[in-house]
């Protein structure tokens, strides 16, 4: 029977082994491994060949800390400080939402909508992990990120800075949603994972979500009044021809279709992503 401290959380002491951390830690393999890489500053292949390595004192300590974070509930992502998406490695502190590979799917359908050479800005872009992926995916394009929240723009900067190579660029705006934006300007595409979470629903109270900016999960109120605020605002913003595509929650597609439809969108739709959900809904004005 594995030894734990006051707290519930394993005691590691020095002498102890990274391979019996494996039986001793109850978290999935994966998320340990993550989790030791991180403390140990060992890579995965090390971590691999090295599984006999002896803990130093030091390494202990390091281990212990971010063992007690992971199992008082805090996000692996915020422990490393880093969350992949779209292949590439972002930075995020608890001003920032997680990006979710949920997510990839908004990133795809803009991708595959953006013309050559096309503008389009993602509204609300928190860690920019959005923003930065069409940027990369796309260095043709012309890339906007408006984010109220000062401290999610200086993330979102400090990923556009490490991510993006060779001529590949974010422009950032700081404001409410369009009002980030200069009047007049026109986008071939807008973007955005607002938040939409009903401010009721418990899934805010449990797991990750505890951690993350409350305002970037919810509206406080339905779930659905950035929407609104999307939808309305969009056609003052969008090229003729111009599309609207947002994320949602998992039972929002027909509630955002209705508003689409009554707002005189065209070709309005929902995506499923890889669990089947639709995810993403969205629609284009009239040429």
């Amino acid at each position: 029977m594995s030894e734990n401290g006051g707290d519930g959380t394993p005691v590691v002491r020095a002498g102890m082994t990274i391979r019996s951390l494996f039986s001793l830690v109850p978290l999935e393999p994966p998320e340990l491994r993550i989790l030791l890489e991180h403390a140990l500053g060992f890579s995965r292949v090390k971590l691999i060949t090295h599984s006999d390595h002896v803990l130093t004192d030091a390494e202990a300590n390091a281990v212990s800390d971010v063992l007690a974070r992971r199992l008082r509930g805090e996000p692996v992502a915020y422990i490393t400080g880093i969350r992949e998406f779209y292949g590439l490695p972002f930075a995020v502190t608890p001003d920032v939402l997680i990006p979710r590979p949920e997510t990839e799917l908004l990133v795809d359908l803009a991708l595959a909508r953006l013309p050559e050479g096309g503008r389009v800005v993602d509204l609300g872009t928190g860690s920019g992990a959005i923003a930065v992926a069409i940027a990369a995916m796309r260095p043709d394009a012309q890339v906007w990120a408006t984010d109220i929240s000062g401290k999610a723009l200086d993330i979102a900067r400090k990923n556009a800075a490490s991510c993006l190579k060779n001529g590949q660029s974010v422009r950032f705006r700081q404001g409410n949603w369009y009002e980030a934006l200069e009047p007049g300007s026109r986008f071939d595409l807008i973007v955005s994972n607002p938040p939409y979470i009903h401010s009721a629903d418990e899934h805010l109270r449990k797991g990750d979500l505890r951690f993350e900016p409350l305002s970037a999960l919810t509206d406080y109120t339905d779930g659905l009044s950035a929407m609104d605020i999307l939808i309305d605002q969009a056609p003052a913003y969008l090229k003729k021809g111009g599309e609207l595509l947002m994320e949602h929650g998992y039972n929002q597609s027909g509630a955002v279709r209705k508003k689409l439809v009554d707002k005189k969108y065209l070709q309005v739709q929902s995506w499923k992503d890889l669990a089947g959900i639709e995810r993403v809904s969205g629609g284009r004005l009239p040429d």
